[in-house]
């Protein structure tokens, strides 16, 4: 189990996210800025602009997606 912060896949929180793959992370921030959007806050609708984004236009977001796969590669 690996853990990454809603930060560092692009969001303004610091929460903690865990998954045994980086699909699972990136699933898990997509649940967490839907959520945090419909409860109002603000401060995560430009990352949930940008998540949205990357569903409609997924050649575009290969580059993040395959960042955020080193990235959780790299962890320990």
């Amino acid at each position: 189990m690996k853990t990454m912060t809603c930060r560092q896949l692009g969001g303004p929180c610091d929460l903690a996210l865990e998954g045994q793959t980086a699909d699972e992370i990136i699933k898990a921030q997509d649940r967490h800025l839907r959520d945090s959007v419909r409860a109002g806050d603000e401060s995560h609708q430009p990352a949930h602009e940008a998540m949205k984004s990357r569903w409609r236009h997924p050649r575009k977001a290969m580059g993040w997606y395959r960042d955020t796969k080193k990235a959780f590669a790299d962890l320990p």
